[in-house]
């Protein structure tokens, strides 16, 4: 039911955000003369304020049209050039003339970046893409919500999403350069596993795992207790809802965007309210700028999708309960998968320091996994001074971890 309040809730407060919206333009209106009185200022952030916390989130842009590499900008055009109904593989092409004025002659290293599938849109790496784009061909999943799958498409579970990876790959051809950005790492390191035990020819050439669970157990966080904590029926029970119409995946069981959302915000609390409160008084002072920054990084953080109730279940069982991948007992369509068979990939992990989501040791446990590599071809790197957002976006991660795994693709070559 919780699914469908939520629907009636927001279709209740229709009249009313209306109502806010109209007010919002009256008191912002260059013909209103009492637009800039404090009572004015105040009516309308009170508006907007309320507009915004009450309206839909929808999937966000990807907003990248153009990038500098090597300081010649390179117009870049979005195209879909893969998908199935639960995702699709998203090409950004960067114009050709514009890499020969940078003088780029020859063909970057193609990087397909993996798009955790855990609550956000794929939108949430643009900063991770647009770093990319200055040294690599840049392919990312785009993960479809499930309440826009009609149940008529099937399931989807972990398993679908280990076979997707490797669906891509085989689309996109041998020497790609995987970067798996939090929740993809076990599904990821498993399809590269398999596709060297079966000598695929485009199994990846390097794989990035990004802040990943790969060994739960360790540096155990907030997050990863409370998963390991409840019992697995407490998440059937409590986690899983019905979609209900107009919605294209109607009847649906799924884990809601929304519950997720809720999670995210609940840890910091405190921190979410103090930045509404800046938001409405820099309306009322007229500060437009901190105030369009607000927007934006509230439009992406409150855009969320929702996952199928047997992936969200299986990652619950697989990855933080049972540990499946860490103790060399996951199964994928009646294989055993052994990463330790992997002999010719290039393996890197990243971590933050102040990771509070996977804690430090998690992610290059999957070193200790792939005992067939050489030295020479692995990798292992803890930042420091950043938190798990940090790994894969901002000053940090562009000016330190992306030259590290950009090198660490050249030296794999």
């Amino acid at each position: 039911m919780l699914y469908a309040l939520n629907e009636y809730a927001y279709q209740a407060l229709t009249p009313m955000r209306l109502a806010a919206r109209a007010t919002r333009d009256f008191w912002s209106s260059p013909l209103n003369p009492a637009k800039d009185s404090v009572f004015g200022r105040n009516i309308f952030a009170a508006a907007d304020l309320f507009s915004n916390m009450t309206r839909r989130y929808g999937k966000p842009d990807w907003r990248i049209n153009q990038v500098q590499v090597d300081g010649q900008p390179v117009a870049v055009t979005a195209e879909t050039v893969w998908s199935s109904p639960w995702v699709k593989l998203v090409h950004f092409e960067r114009d050709s003339g514009g890499l020969r004025r940078a003088g780029r002659t020859e063909l970057d290293p193609a990087v397909l970046i993996v798009a955790p599938l855990s609550g956000h849109y794929a939108t949430l790496l643009r900063g991770t893409v647009e770093t990319f784009l200055q040294g690599h061909e840049v392919y990312v999943t785009d993960w479809v919500n499930a309440r826009e799958v009609p149940v008529t498409e099937g399931r989807f579970d972990f398993h679908d999403y280990v076979d997707h990876i490797r669906s891509i790959l085989q689309v996109m051809g041998p020497g790609v350069n995987v970067v798996a950005v939090c929740q993809p790492g076990p599904p990821v390191l498993a399809a590269a596993a398999l596709m060297a035990e079966d000598n695929d020819p485009c199994r990846p050439a390097t794989i990035t795992l990004m802040g990943s669970p790969i060994d739960a157990r360790l540096a155990p966080t907030a997050a990863t207790e409370l998963a390991a904590a409840k019992p697995f029926a407490w998440f059937e029970s409590n986690m899983i809802f019905t979609v209900p119409p107009p919605h294209p995946g109607a009847m649906r069981r799924v884990y809601p965007g929304m519950v997720q959302l809720y999670s995210f915000m609940s840890m910091n609390k405190e921190r979410h309210e103090a930045a509404h409160r800046q938001y409405f008084d820099d309306l009322v002072k007229g500060d437009g700028d901190h105030a369009a920054k607000h927007l934006e990084f509230y439009d992406e953080y409150l855009s969320v999708l929702d996952l199928t109730e047997e992936f969200y279940l299986q990652t619950i069982d697989i990855v933080f309960q049972k540990h499946l991948l860490a103790r060399g007992l996951l199964e994928h369509r009646g294989r055993r998968v052994r990463p330790e068979l992997m002999i010719d990939i290039g393996l890197m992990t990243v971590e933050g320091e102040n990771d509070d989501i996977s804690g430090v040791g998690q992610t290059q446990a999957a070193h200790t996994l792939c005992t067939g590599l050489p030295q020479a071809k692995k990798l292992l790197y803890v930042q420091p001074k950043v938190g798990h957002y940090g790994v894969f976006n901002g000053r940090r991660f562009q000016e330190e971890i992306y030259p590290k795994i950009t090198q660490f693709i050249v030296d794999q070559a």
